[in-house]
């Protein structure tokens, strides 16, 4: 695999290979709000550069997928996506193939294996240099996934593809090394975006129309630029005018401050819905996974946020059978789940990742149909919690901000009524029966709920 030299050397080899900008670029997405976010980066740059965006793969000569390598089973995926990918080329023999993001990062001595017909890899911390890779040839796969401690991409503006919700990336990398995960090793150390740049961002955000803003972070309320930490954050972008939405994810449970929690309660523009990663509730388990806090800290916070913040929607992510994982640690997670009640969660069976601090020192010694058994019980419990939660929002009014037709159907409507969709300011999925303009903020009397889902009919005009 060749791998990609500094700037210098790319102005050199751009002479002598020629522009190739102007070619036709489709982008394919898999993974977190993250990878949404760098997406939208890397489609400023390219197009800046000459490119043109398509939305087809049939219509591109050039396919980027931007990848996610938290699961094992998201990298089986993209895998396999790329090889269909790679029937085009019976069509257009020109084709370039490219894997972008974390597992680009990951897998980047693997790839030319398993995928020998990728042309390039590029790491999260290398898209300024996409437009001179592509416009290099090469006998082999081009590789460029140097992590830089300072790359934030400051100066370069987001082609959003929405109008209704924009993410503003705060913080890239981590430093928490928790020992299932290999986020540290493929986005590098934390480093937080100069405050003038994401406030840059968020009025142009506003100047556009947009009206909710979600701020991104591995650890996204660690944030500190040396100059505004993360609560003065939240309230200088509650002070942007047009902006009526502000969400976060994900906040470290640890790095909750008493500040940040009051500007939460404060700042009117953020919402009352939180995702707080618990992963377990066995302390022997937080510990061995290096999460930095005991159950009884993360419970503490809980109620804390609960008491400045009384209508807060809670979300959370859960493991089951991690390494040595014993009944009794999962019967804690599991009760948990019962005193807490989550309004969701995201809920996975643990699969070793190679890299980890899990993989090189831990064993993966439960077996995988006890994770199975174990996923299958806090899934029903969770789901029935769902219900429970949202019927008892049931005859109440929603604020929904509109984001467009939905493609479902409630057994009673009209066939002529137009469905549309929405959030709440819990983050609930709301569809309700127009009209509304996408990107208005309406109120909607909910009458129907399921475990996922709140129905309801329009009621005051906005």
């Amino acid at each position: 695999m060749t791998t990609v030299a500094g700037a210098e050397a790319k102005e050199v080899e751009l002479a002598r290979t020629g522009d190739r900008s102007g070619r036709a670029v489709y982008l394919e997405t898999y993974g977190c709000q993250m990878n949404v976010a760098d997406t939208e980066l890397v489609s400023s740059i390219l197009t800046d550069a000459g490119y043109r965006i398509v939305d087809r793969p049939d219509e591109a000569s050039v396919i980027l997928i931007n990848t996610c390598a938290v699961r094992e089973n998201a990298e089986e995926r993209v895998i396999g996506r790329i090889s269909q990918l790679n029937g085009l080329r019976a069509r257009t023999p020109e084709l370039t193939l490219g894997i972008l993001g974390c597992m680009a990062q990951h897998l980047s001595r693997t790839l030319p294996e398993r995928a020998p017909y990728v042309d390039l890899v590029v790491g999260p911390d290398s898209y300024r240099r996409l437009p001179s890779v592509l416009a290099q040839t090469a006998d082999e796969p081009l590789l460029d996934v140097r992590l830089n401690r300072v790359e934030n991409y400051v100066g370069v503006a987001p082609a959003r593809s929405t109008g209704t919700n924009a993410w503003i990336t705060i913080i890239r990398g981590c430093d928490k090394f928790c020992s299932f995960c290999i986020v540290p090793y493929v986005r590098g150390r934390e480093r937080s975006v100069d405050s003038r740049e994401i406030l840059r961002q968020a009025n142009d955000i506003a100047a556009e129309g947009v009206r909710e803003i979600t701020l991104l972070g591995q650890t996204v309320n660690s944030y500190d630029d040396g100059t505004m930490a993360f609560a003065s954050l939240l309230r200088a972008i509650g002070a942007v005018e047009g902006i009526d939405r502000i969400r976060f994810t994900s906040p470290y449970p640890k790095d909750f401050t008493e500040d940040t929690i009051a500007a939460m309660a404060e700042v009117p523009q953020v919402c009352p819905s939180l995702h707080l990663p618990v992963q377990s509730a066995s302390n022997s388990q937080l510990e061995s996974m290096h999460r930095g806090y005991t159950i009884e800290e993360y419970e503490e916070l809980v109620l804390r946020l609960r008491t400045a913040i009384p209508d807060l929607a809670l979300t959370t992510d859960i493991i089951v059978g991690f390494c040595g994982e014993t009944e009794d640690d999962f019967q804690a997670t599991y009760e948990l789940m019962e005193r807490t009640r989550y309004d969701s969660a995201f809920m996975f069976k643990y699969s070793e990742r190679p890299g980890t601090a899990a993989h090189r020192s831990l064993q993966d010694d439960v077996p995988e149909e006890v994770k199975g058994e174990r996923l299958q019980k806090i899934i029903e419990l969770q789901e029935a919690i769902c219900l429970e939660k949202n019927q008892a929002l049931i005859g109440k009014t929603v604020e929904v901000l509109v984001e467009g037709v939905s493609k479902r159907r409630r057994d009673d409507s009209p066939e002529t009524a137009q469905r549309l969709y929405g959030r709440s300011e819990l983050g609930k999925t709301v569809i309700f029966d127009g009209p509304a303009e996408a990107n208005s903020l309406r109120l909607v009397r909910v009458d129907e709920v399921t475990s996922h889902t709140l129905f309801g009919q329009l009621t005051i005009d906005r």
